[in-house]
């Protein structure tokens, strides 16, 4: 379902207070934690959403892009895997924007908390004791199917792969931009891209 103008292929940023406004309604549905040491994410089903990929697939998958960004650890993240209708209302809320997206990020800390991120490059994430919260993630997986299906996935507009390959880039690409990534410029965008289709390689 869809309001407002199409749904962009981008993923945006938003505040974490934004995703404590609906923090009761993220708390539901919660069906697994992946432990991916020193890592920990949460993993949040919305009934009805189709499960493309498991739990271990996701953790993989965010394992994998906090690793490449020096992410700072012990640390957790929380994937919700939702549709177009709450994917809308968040975009509407902390983007301004009307209608779904695919992917939304909000992050807990600033780029510079994250060495390989292209603001903090050169500094050291290293470990700490405390587990360390570094933010939300919501992905509508209704989009996820019909941008894969419809051959305008990987985030670039024009990629047919699998469901569950498109759900897993959306994966890598919103816990990247929780890492302080971004792709507001063509270069950015181009090495993100790369970065992305690396880690989907190397973390299946």
């Amino acid at each position: 379902m869809s309001a407002g103008p199409p749904a962009t292929n981008s993923a945006r940023n938003a505040t974490r207070d934004g995703i404590s406004d609906t923090g009761a309604q993220l708390a539901r549905e919660s069906t697994g934690i992946a432990y991916v040491s020193p890592w920990r994410i949460d993993i949040v089903r919305r009934a009805g959403a189709a499960r493309l990929v498991s739990d271990a697939a996701i953790g993989r998958a965010v394992a994998g892009a906090l690793g490449a960004a020096g992410a700072p650890s012990p640390a957790s993240v929380t994937v919700v895997l939702t549709d177009d209708l709450e994917l809308a209302d968040l975009n509407h809320l902390h983007m301004g924007i009307d209608g779904p997206t695919d992917v939304l990020s909000f992050p807990m800390l600033p780029p510079e908390a994250f060495p390989a991120s292209p603001v903090a490059a050169g500094r050291s994430g290293g470990s700490q004791r405390t587990r360390t919260h570094i933010g939300d993630i919501a992905i509508s997986v209704e989009r996820a199917i019909e941008q894969a299906e419809e051959g305008r996935g990987g985030q670039t507009g024009d990629v047919r792969w699998s469901p569950a390959d498109e759900l897993r880039l959306l994966v890598t690409h919103g816990t990247l931009h929780l890492c302080g990534f971004d792709h507001a410029v063509p270069a950015d965008a181009t090495a993100m891209r790369a970065d992305e289709r690396g880690l989907l390689e190397a973390n299946r």
